[in-house]
Protein backbone atom coordinates (compact mmCIF):
# COMPACT_ATOMS: atom_id res chain seq x y z
CA UNK A 1 0.00 0.00 0.00
CA UNK A 2 2.83 2.39 0.84
CA UNK A 3 4.56 1.78 -2.50
CA UNK A 4 1.32 2.57 -4.37
CA UNK A 5 0.99 5.88 -2.50
CA UNK A 6 4.55 6.82 -3.39
CA UNK A 7 3.98 5.97 -7.07
CA UNK A 8 0.84 8.11 -7.22
CA UNK A 9 2.42 11.01 -5.35
CA UNK A 10 5.45 11.23 -7.63
CA UNK A 11 3.59 12.28 -10.81
CA UNK A 12 1.45 14.74 -8.81
CA UNK A 13 4.56 16.58 -7.66
CA UNK A 14 5.67 16.98 -11.27
CA UNK A 15 2.38 18.52 -12.45
CA UNK A 16 3.37 22.08 -11.65
CA UNK A 17 2.40 25.09 -13.77
CA UNK A 18 5.90 25.34 -15.23
CA UNK A 19 6.01 21.60 -15.96
CA UNK A 20 2.62 21.66 -17.72
CA UNK A 21 3.67 24.64 -19.82
CA UNK A 22 7.06 23.21 -20.78
CA UNK A 23 5.69 19.83 -21.87
CA UNK A 24 2.91 21.38 -24.00
CA UNK A 25 3.32 21.57 -27.76
CA UNK A 26 3.63 24.85 -29.64
CA UNK A 27 -0.12 25.22 -30.23
CA UNK A 28 -1.05 24.83 -26.57
CA UNK A 29 1.86 27.05 -25.52
CA UNK A 30 0.60 29.73 -27.90
CA UNK A 31 -2.90 29.43 -26.43
CA UNK A 32 -1.53 29.74 -22.91
CA UNK A 33 0.53 32.76 -23.91
CA UNK A 34 -2.49 34.47 -25.49
CA UNK A 35 -4.59 33.82 -22.39
CA UNK A 36 -1.87 35.18 -20.11
CA UNK A 37 -1.68 38.31 -22.27
CA UNK A 38 -5.46 38.70 -22.21
CA UNK A 39 -5.49 38.41 -18.43
CA UNK A 40 -2.78 41.06 -17.97
CA UNK A 41 -4.49 43.31 -20.52
CA UNK A 42 -7.85 43.10 -18.75
CA UNK A 43 -6.29 43.99 -15.40
CA UNK A 44 -4.44 46.94 -16.95
CA UNK A 45 -7.59 48.27 -18.63
CA UNK A 46 -9.68 47.78 -15.48
CA UNK A 47 -7.19 49.62 -13.25
CA UNK A 48 -6.86 52.48 -15.73
CA UNK A 49 -10.64 52.88 -16.14
CA UNK A 50 -11.26 52.65 -12.39
CA UNK A 51 -8.75 55.43 -11.74
CA UNK A 52 -10.19 57.52 -14.58
CA UNK A 53 -13.77 57.18 -13.31
CA UNK A 54 -12.68 57.91 -9.76
CA UNK A 55 -11.07 61.14 -10.99
CA UNK A 56 -14.06 62.35 -13.02
CA UNK A 57 -16.45 61.60 -10.14
CA UNK A 58 -14.29 63.64 -7.77
CA UNK A 59 -14.13 66.61 -10.16
CA UNK A 60 -17.89 66.34 -10.77
CA UNK A 61 -18.56 66.55 -7.04
CA UNK A 62 -16.41 69.68 -6.75
CA UNK A 63 -18.06 71.41 -9.72
CA UNK A 64 -21.57 70.50 -8.57
CA UNK A 65 -20.79 71.78 -5.08
CA UNK A 66 -19.62 75.13 -6.46
CA UNK A 67 -22.49 75.26 -8.96
CA UNK A 68 -25.14 74.85 -6.27
CA UNK A 69 -23.33 77.21 -3.90
CA UNK A 70 -24.03 80.06 -6.33
CA UNK A 71 -20.67 80.42 -8.09
CA UNK A 72 -20.71 82.29 -11.40
CA UNK A 73 -20.91 80.07 -14.44
CA UNK A 74 -18.14 82.01 -16.17
CA UNK A 75 -15.80 81.25 -13.28
CA UNK A 76 -16.72 77.58 -13.33
CA UNK A 77 -16.16 77.43 -17.07
CA UNK A 78 -12.76 79.07 -16.76
CA UNK A 79 -11.78 76.71 -13.94
CA UNK A 80 -13.06 73.40 -15.29
CA UNK A 81 -13.85 73.85 -18.99
CA UNK A 82 -10.24 73.76 -20.20
CA UNK A 83 -9.40 70.51 -18.41
CA UNK A 84 -9.35 67.65 -20.97
CA UNK A 85 -10.20 65.21 -18.17
CA UNK A 86 -13.30 67.08 -16.98
CA UNK A 87 -16.47 66.23 -18.94
CA UNK A 88 -18.63 68.42 -16.69
CA UNK A 89 -16.53 71.49 -17.51
CA UNK A 90 -16.65 70.87 -21.24
CA UNK A 91 -20.41 70.31 -21.11
CA UNK A 92 -20.70 73.64 -19.29
CA UNK A 93 -18.58 75.35 -21.96
CA UNK A 94 -20.72 73.88 -24.76
CA UNK A 95 -23.94 74.90 -23.01
CA UNK A 96 -22.86 78.51 -22.53
CA UNK A 97 -22.11 79.19 -26.19
CA UNK A 98 -25.76 80.07 -26.74
CA UNK A 99 -27.53 80.69 -23.46
CA UNK A 100 -31.16 79.70 -23.93
CA UNK A 101 -32.99 76.62 -22.75
CA UNK A 102 -33.27 74.84 -26.11
CA UNK A 103 -29.69 75.50 -27.22
CA UNK A 104 -28.28 74.56 -23.82
CA UNK A 105 -30.15 71.25 -23.84
CA UNK A 106 -29.08 70.50 -27.41
CA UNK A 107 -25.42 71.58 -27.24
CA UNK A 108 -24.92 70.31 -23.69
CA UNK A 109 -26.56 66.97 -24.47
CA UNK A 110 -24.43 66.47 -27.58
CA UNK A 111 -21.25 67.25 -25.66
CA UNK A 112 -22.32 64.92 -22.84
CA UNK A 113 -22.77 62.08 -25.35
CA UNK A 114 -19.31 62.70 -26.78
CA UNK A 115 -17.75 62.69 -23.32
CA UNK A 116 -19.51 59.48 -22.32
CA UNK A 117 -18.37 57.82 -25.54
CA UNK A 118 -14.77 58.69 -24.63
CA UNK A 119 -15.22 57.27 -21.13
CA UNK A 120 -16.61 54.03 -22.56
CA UNK A 121 -13.39 53.35 -24.47
CA UNK A 122 -11.70 50.26 -23.07
CA UNK A 123 -14.86 48.60 -21.81
CA UNK A 124 -15.23 46.84 -25.15
CA UNK A 125 -11.87 45.17 -24.60
CA UNK A 126 -13.08 43.73 -21.30
CA UNK A 127 -16.26 42.48 -22.97
CA UNK A 128 -14.27 40.80 -25.75
CA UNK A 129 -11.86 39.15 -23.30
CA UNK A 130 -14.70 38.00 -21.05
CA UNK A 131 -16.58 36.40 -23.94
CA UNK A 132 -13.70 34.89 -25.95
CA UNK A 133 -11.15 33.76 -23.33
CA UNK A 134 -13.12 30.62 -22.30
CA UNK A 135 -13.34 29.51 -25.94
CA UNK A 136 -9.64 30.13 -26.50
CA UNK A 137 -8.93 28.00 -23.43
CA UNK A 138 -11.36 25.36 -24.66
CA UNK A 139 -9.51 25.19 -27.97
CA UNK A 140 -6.26 24.58 -26.07
CA UNK A 141 -7.97 21.87 -24.03
CA UNK A 142 -9.35 20.08 -27.07
CA UNK A 143 -5.99 20.24 -28.80
CA UNK A 144 -4.19 18.96 -25.70
CA UNK A 145 -6.61 16.04 -25.27
CA UNK A 146 -6.17 15.11 -28.93
CA UNK A 147 -2.39 15.03 -28.38
CA UNK A 148 -2.88 12.91 -25.26
CA UNK A 149 -4.96 10.35 -27.15
CA UNK A 150 -2.39 10.23 -29.92
CA UNK A 151 0.34 9.62 -27.35
CA UNK A 152 -1.70 6.86 -25.72
CA UNK A 153 -2.32 5.22 -29.08
CA UNK A 154 1.36 5.43 -29.99
CA UNK A 155 2.61 4.05 -26.66
CA UNK A 156 -0.32 1.62 -26.19
CA UNK A 157 -0.13 2.36 -22.49
CA UNK A 158 -3.13 3.63 -20.50
CA UNK A 159 -1.30 3.82 -17.19
CA UNK A 160 -2.38 6.80 -15.08
CA UNK A 161 1.18 8.10 -14.94
CA UNK A 162 1.19 8.28 -18.74
CA UNK A 163 -2.30 9.73 -19.20
CA UNK A 164 -2.43 12.23 -16.32
CA UNK A 165 0.17 14.78 -17.52
CA UNK A 166 -1.45 15.18 -20.94
CA UNK A 167 -4.95 15.52 -19.48
CA UNK A 168 -3.70 17.97 -16.84
CA UNK A 169 -1.96 20.02 -19.53
CA UNK A 170 -5.18 20.16 -21.55
CA UNK A 171 -7.33 21.17 -18.58
CA UNK A 172 -4.76 23.80 -17.59
CA UNK A 173 -5.63 25.69 -20.78
CA UNK A 174 -9.30 25.79 -19.74
CA UNK A 175 -8.32 27.01 -16.28
CA UNK A 176 -6.28 29.83 -17.81
CA UNK A 177 -9.24 30.75 -20.01
CA UNK A 178 -11.51 31.05 -16.98
CA UNK A 179 -8.80 32.90 -15.08
CA UNK A 180 -8.76 35.52 -17.84
CA UNK A 181 -12.52 35.64 -18.46
CA UNK A 182 -14.01 35.78 -14.95
CA UNK A 183 -12.15 38.93 -13.76
CA UNK A 184 -12.77 40.60 -17.14
CA UNK A 185 -16.53 40.04 -16.83
CA UNK A 186 -16.53 41.27 -13.23
CA UNK A 187 -14.54 44.36 -14.18
CA UNK A 188 -16.84 45.07 -17.13
CA UNK A 189 -20.00 44.86 -15.02
CA UNK A 190 -18.59 46.97 -12.19
CA UNK A 191 -17.19 49.67 -14.47
CA UNK A 192 -20.34 49.75 -16.62
CA UNK A 193 -22.43 50.30 -13.50
CA UNK A 194 -20.06 53.06 -12.34
CA UNK A 195 -20.19 54.72 -15.76
CA UNK A 196 -24.00 54.53 -15.82
CA UNK A 197 -24.12 56.44 -12.53
CA UNK A 198 -21.78 59.07 -13.95
CA UNK A 199 -23.86 59.32 -17.14
CA UNK A 200 -27.01 59.92 -15.08
CA UNK A 201 -25.15 62.57 -13.13
CA UNK A 202 -23.91 64.32 -16.28
CA UNK A 203 -27.31 64.24 -17.97
CA UNK A 204 -28.86 65.67 -14.83
CA UNK A 205 -26.35 68.52 -14.95
CA UNK A 206 -27.37 69.28 -18.56
CA UNK A 207 -31.03 69.38 -17.49
CA UNK A 208 -30.17 71.75 -14.62
CA UNK A 209 -28.31 74.08 -16.98
CA UNK A 210 -31.19 74.03 -19.48
CA UNK A 211 -33.70 74.84 -16.74
CA UNK A 212 -31.50 77.67 -15.46
CA UNK A 213 -31.13 79.12 -18.96
CA UNK A 214 -34.91 78.96 -19.52
CA UNK A 215 -35.57 80.87 -16.32
CA UNK A 216 -33.02 83.58 -17.13
CA UNK A 217 -34.17 84.08 -20.72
Amino acid sequence: MESVAVDLAAPAQELSVVYLFMRADIVVKTVMGILALMSVWSWAVAIEKAMQLRGVHARARRLESEFWSGAKLEELEARYGRDPKDPFGRVLSAAMRDWDGFSVAKAGGAEANRELTKLESGLGILAIIGSTAPFVGLFGTVWGIMNSFRSIAASQDTNLAVVAPGIAEALFATALGLLAAVPAVMFFNALSSNLAKYASRLEGFVDDLAALASRER
